[in-house]
């Protein structure tokens, strides 16, 4: 069984749909028995980087978290589920991240349009299995405001947006989406599907 992180700020039906489309089981969760008993785990995400590691802290679930990571489970995340997954925020100051991967997540910058908010095609920087489904060119839906600078190691593929945005990132077992997979029609689905397949 997959587990869905439940910490008050993903939008979990429609992840659950489309992780249940892709033909991947998961379960909605934030006991953390299920979090160290799952095959895999989906960090969601919808808001502000402060509310949600608050949350996370308050439920006690990022030392949990970071076991699992560490144990080599894989980590899918979604969104601001993927910023999370980073080492640091400056959205409303600055906020510790969970040091998944590492790099930190910023504001937009000046003269661009914000929040990136629509569809943006798919550039990739480096193969992946994550990626067998999709093709170069493909568009994917965005909404966000902040987008991750790194060192770049982890980058698969990427949005141009007037700045190279991070759009899917692996560093070994800890993948992340940028967009909005679930909300990304077949393109979206192909992706969770490959995802899927790795994670069997």
């Amino acid at each position: 069984m997959n587990i869905i992180i439940d910490y008050g700020l993903g939008n979990l039906a429609s992840v659950s749909r489309a992780f249940d489309k892709a033909g991947i089981e998961c379960k909605i969760s934030s006991d953390k028995e299920d979090i160290i008993n799952a095959d895999s785990l989906i960090l969601p995400g919808v808001g502000a980087f402060r509310d949600a590691i608050k949350s996370l802290e308050e439920l006690e679930l990022i030392p949990v978290i970071k076991e699992q990571a560490d144990r080599g489970k894989k980590i899918i995340g979604i969104c601001l589920g993927m910023q999370l997954l980073y080492e640091k925020s400056y959205e409303y100051g600055e906020h510790e991240g969970m040091g998944l991967i590492e790099g930190s997540v910023e504001k937009l910058g000046a003269g661009l349009k914000v929040p990136h908010m629509g569809w943006n095609d798919l550039k990739f920087n480096k193969q992946d299995p994550i990626l067998r489904y999709i093709n170069e060119k493909d568009y994917v839906y965005f909404v966000h405001s902040y987008y991750i600078k790194s060192s770049g190691s982890e980058l698969v593929a990427y949005a141009d947006y007037g700045v190279t945005v991070p759009a899917i990132v692996r560093k070994d077992n800890i993948f992340g989406m940028q967009f909005h997979p679930e909300k990304s029609a077949q393109v979206g689905l192909n992706l969770l599907k490959a995802y899927g397949e790795m994670i069997r």
